[in-house]
């Protein structure tokens, strides 16, 4: 009896009494195919208009028979690549060609899997004898930019209208959503069977989101500027309101006087958004010596927040001091203390009136000069995008 060949791989299959002498070549040569379909690469090269038909010839090595193939060449019209009916195999297969048309691994009769005219990707995918199938798994290569055509729902690599490939290991650069029709917003929606889904848009180190050339103001640190001019003097060692005119029709100072020697304060309020977080707060005061002194000036700030029918006659939180500067040694020049440590607002909430008690700190400055402030500007951090 004869030798016959597997239906898949085309091994030959030799009976006993047969081949006499040759065994040894013939199973060296079905293990080379062996290794072929289970390790294999091949480059195979499309003809421009026909693709191509894989080998699969009895006994013998073909392209068919690999388990990874680089479809190259390049083509000027929809192809396909053919596997002969009843071949049961699987195959790893990179779209490597040029030009804008389509690619289809298939049987001779069956259907197959297609890769779109700007898809370059790699599919897993098998045959079953019939039909070439996706399995689902694919690799794209490495982008610059790529847009979405006009489709309801991006679902697979045919809804992308253009692909500019990469030719360096980079990120993705650019991701363009257009939609033709005019008044169809195109939208990133988050999606699935979860309610209250974020999506999240993250830069990296300092990297910020931006729209257009300009970046998208996000949930973060907010600045609020008190200025002399909107706080009122205590009535227990309140400090002096005053008014410099220094070189006539220049800037005139409006400010708060406050002594050397006695703890003089300034008392201001505010309504926060909603959006603070109604956390911590931050500040720094600016002010200007009303001599040449050079010794260093600084403050302390207490808050407490005031809620809906609360009784406004509450004790503020800790008073927290700056550090003190160092006056310049020239009269009306403008101090601005750093950015002091955290302020803890006592009671502090959403909706309230949160009342400021700004205090000299003679107990360790040492400007021997009154300290003209002229404001405080309030650090605080939100945590929504809006007041809703």
């Amino acid at each position: 009896m004869a030798s016959s060949y597997s239906t898949d791989l085309k091994l030959e299959l030799m009976v006993t009494g047969e081949k006499a002498g040759l065994w040894g070549d013939i199973t060296n040569t079905n293990l080379v195919i062996v290794s072929q379909a289970i390790a294999g690469y091949e480059s195979v090269t499309l003809n421009a208009t026909t693709g191509a038909t894989l080998a699969f010839t009895n006994g013998e090595t073909s392209n068919g028979k690999n388990a990874v193939l680089d479809l190259a060449g390049t083509i000027t019209g929809n192809v396909d690549v053919t596997i002969p009916d009843g071949i049961e195999k699987n195959y790893i297969v990179k779209n490597s060609t040029s030009g804008a048309f389509t690619v289809t691994l298939k049987t001779t009769s069956g259907s197959g899997v297609t890769w779109g005219t700007t898809d370059k990707g790699t599919k897993a995918v098998y045959s079953d004898g019939t039909n070439v199938v996706d399995t689902g798994f694919v690799s794209q290569p490495v982008y610059d930019s790529f847009k979405f055509n006009n489709a309801s729902a991006i679902t697979d690599e045919n809804d992308l209208e253009q692909i500019k490939f990469s030719t360096t290991a980079s990120a993705v650069n650019e991701i363009q959503v257009k939609n033709a029709a005019t008044g169809n917003a195109p939208a990133i929606t988050a999606t699935g069977d979860d309610t209250n889904i974020d999506l999240e848009l993250a830069g990296k180190g300092t990297g910020v989101v931006t729209s257009g050339s300009s970046a998208v103001k996000v949930a973060g640190k907010e600045t609020i500027w008190v200025p002399a001019t909107a706080m009122y003097a205590a009535t227990t060692n309140g400090a002096e309101a005053g008014q410099a005119e220094l070189t006539a029709g220049n800037p005139e100072l409006k400010t708060f006087d406050f002594d050397p020697t006695t703890a003089e304060s300034v008392q201001f309020n505010v309504c926060f958004p909603k959006s603070w977080n109604e956390g911590t707060i931050t500040y720094q005061t600016f002010w200007s010596a009303s001599s040449t002194d050079t010794g260093t000036g600084g403050y302390k700030l207490s808050g407490v927040s005031i809620a809906d029918d609360a009784d406004y006659d509450t004790a503020f939180g800790t008073a927290i001091a700056n550090t003190a500067k160092a006056a310049s040694g020239t009269q009306d020049d403008l101090i601005i203390n750093d950015e002091s440590g955290a302020v803890t607002i006592a009671s502090a909430a959403a909706d309230t009136n949160t009342i400021f008690k700004l205090e000299r700190n003679v107990a360790t400055d040492t400007n021997t000069g009154d300290l003209r402030l002229v404001g405080v500007k309030i650090f605080y951090t939100t945590d929504a995008a809006n007041d809703a």
